[in-house]
Parts: C-alpha cells; structure tokens; sequence
C-alpha cells in the first residue's frame, strides 16, 4: 500500500511541483518557529462536583508552569528559555516555548478550591464546584 499526500487544488495547478517547493520553504523553521504560535491542545470536561481541564503539554517540567486566578480569569502560562550550547542543527522541529491559555470561570465554580497536577505530559486542573452548584435530583410526582 502506497501512502499518496493530500493535494488541496485537486491537481488543477498548472504546475504540481511549485506547491511543494514553497509548502518546503513555509515549512521551514525558519518561519514556522516565527509565524505560528503553539498553543497545547485541552480537553474541558464536568462532573456534578467539579471542572476538569485537561492540557497537553509534553516536556515541560511542573516547575515550569504559572497557574493564577484573577477574578474570574484561570490563566496557565509557560514561558522556557532556550538552552545555550555550540550545536548547529540542520533542522529543527521543537524547541523552548512560551505560551497562555485563559479560561474565564464558570460563576459556580469555587475559586478557593483549585487543584493541579502534571504527569506524563499532561496538565490536569480541577476546579470545585460551590455547594449551591450540586443540586441533588429528585422525581416529580405527577398529580
């Protein structure tokens, strides 16, 4: 079996092999490390006590991770400085990084019970809910 690459125009360019030079050129990171920011990926999810949120970030270590409440703002930043050594590359793909991710809270959630925990490369953050947030279910008698 023989994986072919994806072409978006469907092979109406005029010529084929122009793409690939400048998707090289663009993918180069020279520019990506310039034009695109990376941002972990998060998976939000919610129980009947709690807000889960779930952040990928592999390599980082929990030293490098900033977390703060302002109001009702959840921020999560890191911010690595980029090793100093001799070595030349010829490419590179991953590097130091920085980046912020702002969650804006939920007005049941309870600021004051806040937990974090980092393993295998995940960042996991519960927020408690307020007591009035737990409703106990009942059933309805109808008349």
């Amino acid at each position: 079996m023989t994986l072919v690459k994806f072409n978006r125009d469907n092979g109406k360019a005029l010529m084929p092999g122009v793409n690939d030079i400048f998707e090289s050129i663009f993918n180069d990171t020279f520019f990506s490390d310039r034009m695109v920011t990376r941002v972990p990926a998060v998976n939000i999810s919610e129980t009947a006590d709690h807000y889960h949120i779930e952040l990928a970030a592999p390599g980082l270590r929990k030293q490098d991770f900033k977390i703060s409440v302002d109001r009702d703002q959840l921020s999560i930043s890191v911010e690595q400085q980029a090793e100093k050594n001799d070595r030349k590359y010829n490419k590179r793909e991953y590097s130091y990084t920085s980046f912020v991710r702002s969650f804006t809270l939920p007005e049941l959630a309870d600021q004051d019970r806040i937990e974090a925990a980092y393993e295998d490369g995940v960042l996991k953050i519960d927020v408690a809910k307020k007591e009035e947030a737990k409703t106990v279910s009942r059933q309805i008698e109808l008349k």
